[in-house]
């Protein structure tokens, strides 16, 4: 039985029937869309000033902190993941490895393989654990496969990692939201808000262990870095916080008024019921395609030609196509409906 808690937020997605697509792009609530008017309104009748967006940063910054079981002095924010992951790039020593999953998300790849001098080795996702050595410096994975909806195996990858005393850096976009996540479980994590967490574009954060923190250097130091935001916008005296807000960047405001509705929403949720209700629709879908359960909210099955997407688009269900694979993903506001209106393309 469905909690009043999801149920309000639910309702609050309104009746988008047919849409499978939030692995690509979420769909804000109401009182994102409700924010984000009155804040361009307010702009508009120059009612608006930069100060007046850092409370709103710092209760985002908390929400999503208590999102992924984190401190918010662990949070740094800031608006792409492939960023965020060059500041992890930058920390590696030279002719370390970096153990990655073939396939995986460029955003957290690319950062690491135009690094001259670093080893970037890459491995199935189910061989990961096991390709770790005592020479991979840091193991870079994404907690769900965005091509495929996979669900890595975080004990079996942090325990080796642990044994053979590697770093682990996870991306949690396609995660955070819809499946449970404890970013203290590894030393970074990043994360993109525009997908599962519904929020507007430009909204990024990175977590860091106390421990690993020490180990990078806040490349992209701006105003925003400093202790004091607005006594830090001029040189030459650097004056950087403290705690991972070391590494924040310049924020786009209005971006941010979306998303502390939107994150602030998911915050108050229980993810474990979320998940339940996503991945009983994925299976659901599943066994009306006759093809082995997944237990995944994004379903996944070959399509190299595109013609279960063209069936699916034509008959008014937003579905999205990667890697030669057709996704379906699943998020709250879907129901039994979706997956027989899916079915129903197709047959």
């Amino acid at each position: 039985m469905t909690s009043a808690a999801l149920q309000s937020a639910i309702d609050s997605f309104g009746d988008p029937r047919g849409y499978l697509a939030v692995a690509s792009i979420g769909l804000p609530p109401r009182q994102a869309v409700e924010a984000l008017t009155a804040d361009l309104a307010a702009w508009s009748r120059a009612d608006r000033d930069p100060q007046g967006y850092d409370a709103v940063i710092e209760r985002t910054r908390a929400s999503f902190a208590a999102l992924v079981g984190v401190r918010p002095d662990r949070v740094a924010q800031g608006s792409q993941t492939s960023v965020l992951a060059s500041l992890i790039a930058a920390a590696v020593p030279d002719g370390a490895e970096v153990l990655c999953v073939d396939g995986d998300f460029s955003s957290i790849v690319f950062p690491f393989q135009q690094r001259p001098g670093l080893r970037v080795r890459h491995v199935a996702l189910a061989a990961l654990a096991d390709s770790i050595t005592d020479d991979t410096w840091l193991v870079v994975f994404s907690l769900v496969q965005s091509s495929s909806g996979r669900v890595a195996d975080v004990p079996a990858i942090t325990g080796a990692a642990a044994a053979h005393g590697a770093h682990t850096m996870c991306d949690i976009t396609q995660a955070a939201g819809v499946l449970p996540v404890d970013a203290s479980l590894f030393d970074a994590t990043v994360c993109h808000t525009y997908k599962w967490l519904c929020a507007p574009r430009g909204v990024a954060f990175l977590t860091l262990s106390e421990q690993f923190d020490a180990q990078l250097s806040p490349l992209q130091a701006g105003w925003y870095a400093g202790d004091d935001v607005w006594q830090s916008c001029y040189g030459p005296s650097m004056s950087l916080a403290t705690t991972a807000r070391r590494f924040d960047v310049s924020p786009a405001w209005q971006a941010w008024i979306g998303a502390e509705q939107s994150i602030g929403l998911f915050a108050g949720l229980d993810i474990h019921e979320v998940w339940s209700h996503t991945t009983d629709l994925g299976d659901a879908l599943c066994d009306g395609l006759g093809i082995p359960q997944q237990h995944q909210a994004i379903v996944s099955w070959p399509d190299a030609s595109g013609g279960d997407l063209r069936k699916l688009v034509d008959a008014g269900v937003r579905a999205s196509g990667r890697a030669g694979r057709l996704r379906a993903s699943f998020h709250l506001w879907n129901t039994e409906a979706d997956v027989d209106a899916v079915l129903n393309a197709l047959r």
